[in-house]
């Protein structure tokens, strides 16, 4: 069962050198999930709500491809910054945050020079207490 994903939670892009976290800013009043903001599926803002994976090595990237080719063909990852092209997909189709689809775990988001981008941990996890 998908959770609901939440501020700070860990997501990888297929092309970048490390993760990173997602950013949940609220859009009206602001729905919790176990304390954290709950995210939707327009929470994919690069540089606001996705922020850079540290270094691209996507050869569609133009930067990776201009370094790649003044080292002599040799792949030269260059700085991350993402350039998302749709929301989050898929998404949660009961749940709605202000009248928008939630964003569960299972989503993925996809980036204009190839990458995929992964929920690695969603920010929040149940708890069983003994």
């Amino acid at each position: 069962m998908p959770l609901q994903v939440c501020m700070g939670a860990s997501l990888q892009c297929s092309f970048g050198a490390a993760p990173s976290t997602l950013i949940v800013i609220p859009k009206g009043a602001p729905v919790l999930v176990n304390g954290m903001l709950a995210a939707t599926i327009f929470d994919n803002i690069p540089m606001a709500n996705i922020l850079p994976f540290a270094m691209c090595s996507s050869i569609a990237n133009p930067a990776v491809a201009a370094a790649t080719a003044a080292a002599f063909g040799v792949l030269t990852p260059m700085p991350c910054i993402p350039a998302i092209v749709s929301p989050w997909s898929p998404s949660a189709i009961k749940v709605k945050i202000g009248k928008i689809p939630a964003l569960p775990n299972t989503a993925i988001c996809n980036c204009a020079f190839g990458g995929i981008i992964k929920i690695n941990t969603p920010g929040q996890f149940k708890v069983n207490i003994a």
